[in-house]
C-alpha cells in the first residue's frame, strides 16, 4: 500500500500565515535602532511555524512576512494589500517596542489575529500589547494576546515555550477558519430519522463557520450507479482490494441472504464510496467519459449522508462507505480522510471537521450509547472495572462513519495512536484493516442490507468527545470532555457489547472528572450530553477547541480544561473574569458569528 503525497483536493489556495513585524514609527534614531531586531522576531516565528506546522492535507504551511516594518497606517496598508494578493488568511502581528496602537493594527474583520508583545525592559513591548489590544476590543476586532511570562533580553531570537504554546496553538486554530471558509458542505439527503443534527441549518453554516451549503438528493446515488457515472477501472480495482483487505465477518441474522445477493450488495456499497467521493471533490475522469458536469463535484470539505430510513430500507446502507472515506487509506492507499457524517448530523460532522482541522488525523463517529455504572457493570459480568475506568464509562458505538484508524493500531513512540496520513506506515494501514470484519447489516435495522465495520479499540488512549448543539435564541454551542478510551478486560468487554450490537464499532471512553459541575462522576457528563451523537478525537485537544470556538464565536457550555490551559481573544476579559465560561457566552453574543456581520 503506498503512502499518498500531500495534495490539495478542494478548490482554493491554501491560506498563508500572515506576520505583520510592528515598530516604533519615530524616526532619527528609534526606529533605526529597531528595525533589525524587530524583523528577526518576525523570522523567527515565521520558521517556528513553518517548522512545527502543517495543513491537514499534509502540504507544508507558507508564512507571509510584510515587505517593511510597520510604523503607521501607510505601512499597515501595503502589508494588508500584500497579504491580500498572497492569500494571507490569519495574521500574527510582533514587535518588541511600542508602536501607534490602532494606526499600525490589522483592520480586517475576519482575520484571525493575534499580537505577540516580547516581554523585555528595554522597550515597551507589553504597552504596545496593551495599547493595541485595548484598541481591538474597542473596534469590535477581538485580538489574541500573547506576552511570555519571563523578561528576556532585547535582540534573542529564541521564543519562550510558554510563547511557542500559545502561538502554535492560535495558528493552527486560525488556519482552521481560514480553511473551511468558502467550502462547502455537502448534504446528501435530508432528515434521518428525526434527528436534530440533520436538520441542517444554512445559516449557522454560513454565519459561523463560512461554509455554504449544498444539497443533493439520495437518488442522485441511483442516477450514477444505473447510469454507470463512476470510473468502471477504478471500481474493478477497488472491488478486488476490498474483497481482499475487507474480510466479511460473522453474520448475525436469523435468515441469512444468499452469497449472490451479498456480493450484490458489495458492489453497490464499493461503488457507492467512489459515487460519493467524487460528489464531494469531483473527478476529472468523469469529464473524459463526457459528464463535465459531475466532474466538478461540490467542492466539499464535508459531507453527510442521510441513509436511514428511505436509503437503507431499499439498498445496502452506508456504513462501509461511511467508514472507509473518513480512514485514512483505502485501494488507493493512504491519503488525507474524506470526512462523511452518518445520518446527516451535520452538527456532529462539523465536530469531525474542526477535529481533523486541528489534529490532522482522522475522527470516531458514534453515539453516546450507555453509561455503565461501576455496578451495573459488576452486576452483569461479575468483575469490577479497574484503572480510569473504575468511576463508571460511557459506551461509544455506531454503525457508520468510525474510521477504521479508530481501532488503535497505529503507534507513536511506542503508544497507540490516531495519526495524520502522512505519518501512517503501510504496515499500520494493513493492520488496521486486519483487525476489522465487515459483519452482514442487522436486517432489522437495514432492510436493504449492507455491511457495518466490526472493530472495537483495543487500546488505552487520551481522546477527546465534544459535540456542536443548536440553542434556540442562543445558537451554537459546544461540549468537551477531555479523557481516554479505555481497553477492557476481554471478559467485561464481550459481555457488555453483546447487549448492544457486536457488529459494530465500539468504544470505551472515560472521562476525566473532576468539581462540582457536570464533571463531579460519569454520569452526569452522560446526562448533560446535548445530543446522541458525538466525535472523538485522538488527544486531548479541549484547549485547541476553545481557542478556535471563540475565533468562530461559539460558546462552550461544558468542558474539564484547566482554567489555566484556556486561550481566548482579550476582549474576553471585559465580560468577566471569575465565571469564564458566563463571560465566554456573553462575549460571543456580544461580537456576533465571525461572517454574520459581514
Amino acid at each position: 500500500m503506498k503512502v499518498n503525497k500531500p495534495v490539495n483536493r478542494l478548490i482554493g489556495d491554501l491560506p498563508k500565515i500572515g506576520i505583520r513585524p510592528v515598530i516604533d514609527g519615530r524616526r532619527k534614531g528609534v526606529r533605526e535602532s529597531l528595525e533589525t531586531t524587530t524583523m528577526n522576531m518576525a523570522k523567527s516565528l515565521a520558521r517556528l511555524l513553518e517548522s512545527s506546522l502543517r495543513h491537514s492535507n499534509g502540504l507544508p504551511v507558507e508564512c507571509v512576512i510584510a515587505d517593511r516594518c510597520i510604523g503607521g497606517v501607510a505601512e499597515a496598508a501595503m502589508a494588508a494589500e500584500k497579504f491580500r494578493k498572497e492569500g494571507v488568511g490569519v495574521s500574527i502581528s510582533v514587535t518588541p517596542c511600542w508602536c501607534y496602537g490602532s494606526e499600525t493594527m490589522d483592520m480586517d474583520p475576519t482575520t484571525p489575529k493575534a499580537i505577540w508583545g516580547f516581554n523585555g525592559t528595554e522597550r515597551p513591548g507589553a504597552v504596545y500589547l496593551a495599547a493595541a489590544s485595548a484598541a481591538h476590543t474597542q473596534k469590535g476586532l477581538p485580538v489574541f494576546t500573547i506576552y511570555g511570562r519571563d523578561v528576556q533580553d532585547t535582540g534573542t531570537t529564541e521564543i519562550p515555550a510558554d510563547v511557542r504554546e500559545k502561538l502554535l496553538r492560535f495558528a493552527k486554530a486560525g488556519l482552521a477558519v481560514a480553511t473551511m471558509k468558502g467550502k462547502s458542505y455537502l448534504s446528501v439527503g435530508a432528515v434521518s430519522m428525526g434527528i436534530a443534527g440533520s436538520i441542517v441549518d444554512q445559516p449557522f453554516f454560513e454565519d459561523y463557520l463560512g461554509l455554504r451549503v449544498e444539497s443533493v438528493d439520495m437518488t442522485e446515488l441511483v442516477r450514477r450507479l444505473e447510469e454507470k457515472i463512476y470510473d468502471e477501472e477504478e471500481f474493478k480495482r477497488a472491488y478486488g482490494w476490498v474483497r481482499q483487505n475487507c474480510p466479511e465477518g460473522k453474520d448475525y441474522n436469523k435468515h441469512k441472504r444468499s452469497r449472490k445477493q451479498k456480493d450484490v450488495e458489495w458492489e453497490c456499497v464499493v461503488k457507492c464510496a467512489i459515487i460519493m467521493r467524487d460528489l464531494m471533490v469531483g473527478n476529472p475522469r468523469l469529464a473524459r467519459m463526457g459528464f463535465g458536469e459531475e466532474a466538478m463535484g461540490h467542492n466539499a470539505i464535508l459531507a453527510g449522508f442521510q441513509g436511514q430510513r428511505h436509503w437503507t430500507d431499499h439498498f445496502p446502507n452506508g456504513d462501509f462507505f461511511e467508514a472507509m472515506l473518513n480512514s485514512s487509506f483505502d485501494w488507493n492507499g493512504v491519503r488525507e480522510p474524506f470526512l462523511l457524517a452518518t445520518e446527516n448530523d451535520s452538527l456532529n460532522g462539523v465536530c469531525m471537521l474542526l477535529g481533523h482541522l486541528l489534529t490532522d488525523t482522522a475522527q470516531i463517529f458514534a453515539d453516546v450509547r450507555t453509561y455503565w455504572s461501576p455496578e451495573a457493570v459488576k452486576r452483569v459480568t461479575g468483575r469490577s472495572l479497574s484503572g480510569v475506568a473504575a468511576p463508571g464509562l460511557i459506551h461509544l458505538i455506531n454503525s457508520g462513519a468510525a474510521a477504521l484508524d479508530g481501532c488503535g493500531r497505529q503507534s507513536r513512540d511506542g503508544q497507540p495512536a490516531l495519526k495524520p496520513f502522512w505519518e501512517i506506515t503501510p504496515r499500520e494501514a494493513q493492520a488496521c484493516l486486519e483487525t476489522t470484519t465487515w459483519s452482514p447489516a442487522i436486517y432489522e435495522y437495514f432492510r436493504g442490507g449492507g455491511f457495518s465495520s466490526t472493530y472495537g479499540t483495543r487500546a488505552n488512549m487520551p481522546a477527546t468527545m465534544f459535540r456542536m448543539n443548536l440553542v434556540k435564541g442562543q445558537g451554537p454551542v459546544l461540549q468537551i470532555a477531555e479523557g481516554q478510551i479505555v481497553d477492557l478486560n476481554p471478559e467485561i468487554y464481550t459481555q457488555l457489547e453483546k447487549r448492544t450490537n457486536p457488529t459494530w464499532p465500539t468504544h470505551w471512553f472515560a472521562p476525566n472528572l473532576g468539581g462540582d459541575g457536570a464533571f463531579r462522576d460519569v454520569y452526569s457528563v452522560m446526562n448533560a450530553w446535548g445530543a446522541n451523537h458525538g466525535a472523538v478525537s485522538y488527544g486531548h485537544i479541549g484547549a485547541d477547541l476553545i481557542t478556535l470556538a471563540s475565533l468562530l464565536r461559539i460558546p462552550v457550555c461544558m468542558h474539564n480544561v484547566t482554567p489555566a490551559q484556556v486561550f481566548r481573544p482579550s476582549a474576553w476579559t471585559g465580560f468577566g473574569v471569575a465565571d469564564l465560561e458566563s463571560a465566554d457566552f456573553r462575549a460571543c453574543t456580544n461580537f456576533g458569528p465571525l461572517y454574520g456581520k459581514v
